[in-house]
């Protein structure tokens, strides 16, 4: 049996806003919107493969704030968690610098106007309820 790897997504949560990020790489995912992040690398726990991969593909600096229960199967062997998290103060508005062609914040009442991956619907779902109260 091969073992799972671990896909974190940030739940990024600014001013009441949660970030979407429109995939452009591959074909068969391009034009969706997502949670930005990423695999998590050999040695690294999913917290610190969260802000490498915000760093990478946004160009911000972050923490991460709570992991949101749950996992969900992404196409084997990985599978995808999810933590809320916060842009550090002076880091910069996000860029989509890598795998993705736009970023949108959402408001609650936009977070269903972009066609979200299947797999990332249960997190950001979970992920609408904390907005208004802000990152825990």
């Amino acid at each position: 049996m091969t073992e799972r790897i671990v896909v974190v997504g940030a739940a990024l949560l600014d001013g009441g806003r949660l970030l979407a990020a429109r995939r452009s790489a591959p074909p068969e995912l391009a034009g969706r919107w997502e949670l930005p992040g990423g695999k998590v690398e050999a040695g690294e726990t999913p917290e610190v493969a969260l802000v490498r991969e915000l760093r990478e593909e946004l160009g911000v600096e972050t923490e991460p704030v709570e992991r949101i229960p749950g996992e969900w199967p992404l196409k084997p062997p990985y599978v995808l968690q999810v933590w809320t998290a916060r842009l550090h103060s002076g880091s910069g508005d996000p860029k989509p610098l890598q795998d993705h062609d736009e970023l949108r914040w959402l408001a609650p009442g936009e977070i269903w106007d972009v066609p979200w991956l299947d797999q990332d619907v249960p997190a950001v779902r979970d992920a609408a309820t904390r907005l208004d109260a802000g990152p825990r």
